[in-house]
């Protein structure tokens, strides 16, 4: 792995996904001072990126199972529906995401029950105004996207401990365990799965598609590793709904798109519905308008260890693609122009 441009070490972070998992879960187990769980009748994860990802793959998880609904919000404001009887989680690596802190605030200022998941910053300034708990954030991880276990693990856990999902260790262990699984078969440097992938995608652009909800979130995730680690254009899409509208897009220009597009396809057990036939379909409709398909397949016993196989996986995949053409993965200048552009009057 020597001589690759990764000036933030974001393949070490990547490798080290199990123990981040591990260590985020101790210290949400850890934490003193949460909120009541009784009369909780809903629970909203306000979070952006690769902090706010931490929200959908927990209620992705959990929904089945959660005697509540779990709501991910990416937006300023706070949805209507949120008030005293409301666990809010406050996600942000940083702590200072404008548009979390702005929900966030408004959600307190209307009583809710808040848990702050952050490293510093506003939101735990917040915090220590209005005494709510704060589960730290690993401040050592190189960047918000690398944090991935570290902002869905307190999740898992505080809603374990505050009685609205059943017992949350096994799955975790579960997902350690993979994750280590994993690392063994992709870290040797040699001709892997990643490193193949990776070597087929090219230069095309990646359209990344999940089924249920388990692999819309990884699809997501992949779409925004694309984006960030190796700079180049992705989009995501889900079964079933895709095949209820963006199928009939791939009629016209197929001589343009068989150039430009490779259709990764995120699967895993217990797909539901008519999940995996959908994706036979969109497989034979589109071999010949795209330059490839490649199927990823998650491997696990619980559903949170397949998804997060599934992260492990798309992040060597990025990575690997990053280091190929020379690109830095760590470092995300147009997202840090952005802020100061906006902090610009």
């Amino acid at each position: 792995m020597t001589g690759r441009l990764d000036t933030l070490d974001m393949l070490g972070a990547a490798l080290g996904l199990p123990e981040q998992l591990e260590q985020a879960t101790a210290s949400a187990r850890a934490v003193d001072g949460l909120p009541s769980g009784e009369g909780v009748t809903s629970v909203l994860v306000a979070g952006m990126g690769g902090s706010g990802i931490g929200g959908d793959a927990a209620a992705a998880v959990l929904s089945a199972s959660s005697s509540v609904p779990i709501v991910v919000s990416k937006h300023y404001e706070c949805p209507g529906f949120v008030g005293p009887d409301t666990l809010v989680f406050a996600n942000s690596f940083s702590g200072n995401t404008e548009e979390t802190v702005s929900a966030v605030t408004e959600a307190a200022d209307r009583g809710a029950r808040v848990v702050v998941v952050a490293s510093g910053g506003e939101l735990v300034r917040l915090a220590a105004d209005i005494g709510a708990p704060v589960v730290p954030v690993d401040s050592s991880i190189p960047m918000p996207r690398a944090g991935i276990a570290a902002v869905t693990a307190p999740l898992l856990v505080v809603m374990d401990r505050l009685g609205l999902v059943p017992d949350t260790s096994s799955m975790i262990d579960s997902a350690v365990t993979q994750l280590r699984r994993r690392r063994d078969e992709l870290a040797g440097g040699g001709d892997d799965v990643a490193t193949g992938l990776a070597r087929r995608i090219g230069r095309t652009i990646p359209l990344v598609y999940g089924g249920g909800p388990l692999g819309e979130v990884a699809a997501w995730r992949w779409k925004g590793q694309f984006n960030e680690n190796c700079k180049v254009p992705s989009w995501c899409n889900r079964i079933p709904e895709l095949t209820h509208n963006e199928l009939c897009g791939w009629a016209q220009h197929g001589d343009v798109t068989r150039q430009v597009f490779t259709l990764v396809f995120l699967r895993y057990d217990s797909e539901p519905g008519n999940v995996g036939r959908r994706f036979d379909f969109v497989a034979e409709a589109c071999d010949e308008v795209v330059a490839g398909i490649e199927t990823v397949r998650a491997s696990g016993d619980t559903p949170l260890a397949q998804l997060f196989d599934l992260v492990l996986l798309g992040d060597l995949v990025t990575l690997h693609m990053a280091f190929n053409e020379g690109v830095d993965p760590g470092p995300v200048d147009i997202l840090d122009e952005l802020k100061g552009w906006l902090r610009t009057p």
